[in-house]
């Protein structure tokens, strides 16, 4: 029986995150630990260290974690240089997966996979994320760079270097929150990427690269991308129910709807994001949110779709000063923790992925050679 899409396919265990839907709620936890709790309660480094290692740490070693990770923040000369030279055109996740894969030509462990060593690469590319970001926007917009302040936590930080200036209290916890919700979501297309080439035995760098392509297409992590395009082109919200009609009636996808795992149930991390996106819309610009509103009870209203996690986002990163697109880096920069996770528990217990397909096509042709074809 064939599943399209690989629907509902169990393709392999994993300890790391669970989704559940369970009396019509659905159910999203980290290592056992419930997405609610964790956004109210966490961190992005807490939640990092604890996808990576399994447990929450103490408060020592989180203060020791967060220390590594700013130890790691900076870009050797190679990697600025890099960024300095690429062409203006090329969109922010093509030079980010080109500086992944720099680095991995500059570590002289690229192919020791020891838990050890990968434990080792996975800080190292949480930390760089960021500054790999920032570093090329400052570039790309003619500005100085602002170097990594180590006083800062993770997200305080890149908002800072993003924008050179120190960010609000409101928008340190939003984007906080943010990368906290897309730390990870079991086998969503990119990780699934990824741990087909960790299952290889590719190094972790290949395998991140492989995630952060899939990321790429505007049904992933895309998605926040086009749902800002689409509140720019509804501009007021007293316009969304025309705007949501005249998609249905031309057969177009609404981008932010729509689920493959939460069908009839609300995403959670929708639930948090919706809360972010209105208090930074009281702090900030109101009109996103507004129109978010107005399409999302449009959509309701004559599609039954509840919108998933691209959605709100849309309207949370226009609030944080971030450009359309580099929304999917903002994915990216939550979602190592969780990539580099996958991976290494894909090296840990290995077993090449390789699926099968249904033929379809012709069966036993009579080969012709090529002078006696018309």
């Amino acid at each position: 029986m064939i599943k399209s899409g690989m629907e509902d396919v169990i393709a392999c265990q994993s300890d790391i995150c669970r989704i559940e839907i369970e009396n019509g709620r659905a159910i999203l936890e980290y290592r056992g630990y419930d997405i609610h709790d964790l956004a109210k309660h966490s961190c992005y480094e807490e939640v990092a260290y604890l996808l990576l290692f399994g447990e929450l740490p103490s408060k020592s070693e989180l203060e020791y974690f967060k220390a590594e990770l700013a130890d790691k923040r900076e870009l050797p000369p190679q990697i600025i240089g890099l960024l300095t030279h690429l062409p203006p055109i090329t969109h922010p996740m093509v030079v980010l997966r080109t500086a992944i894969s720099y680095l991995g030509s500059m570590d002289k462990y690229i192919h020791h996979r020891s838990y050890e060593k990968s434990i080792e690469k996975a800080k190292s590319l949480i930390a760089k994320f960021p500054t790999i970001v920032a570093y090329y926007h400052r570039i790309r917009t003619g500005q100085n760079l602002v170097h990594p302040n180590d006083d800062f936590d993770h997200a305080a930080n890149f908002l800072y270097m993003l924008h050179g200036e120190e960010p609000s209290w409101t928008s340190i916890k939003a984007l906080d929150l943010d990368l906290i919700l897309h730390a990870d979501h079991e086998l969503n297309a990119s990780t699934f990427a990824a741990r087909i080439a960790a299952s290889t035995m590719a190094d972790m760098y290949a395998s991140v690269v492989a995630a952060t392509g899939t990321l790429m297409g505007p049904l992933h992590g895309g998605a926040a991308q086009k749902v800002m395009e689409m509140l720019r082109e509804v501009a007021v919200p007293w316009r969304a129910e025309e705007y949501v009609k005249e998609k249905l009636e031309r057969k177009e996808r609404i981008m932010g709807f729509g689920h493959r795992v939460y069908k009839k149930t609300m995403d959670p991390r929708t639930i948090e994001l919706k809360v972010l996106a209105k208090k930074l819309a009281d702090e900030k610009e109101p009109k996103w949110y507004e129109i978010s509103e107005a399409i999302a009870e449009a959509v309701y209203k004559l599609k039954g779709l509840l919108p998933n996690v691209d959605f709100y986002s849309a309207s949370v990163y226009a609030n944080l000063g971030i450009p359309d697109d580099l929304f999917i880096n903002i994915f990216a920069l939550g979602r190592i923790a969780g990539w580099t996770a996958h991976i290494i528990e894909q090296y840990e217990n290995n077993r090449l992925i390789r699926p099968r397909a249904l033929y379809t096509g012709g069966k036993n042709k009579h080969y012709v050679p090529i002078e006696e074809r018309d």
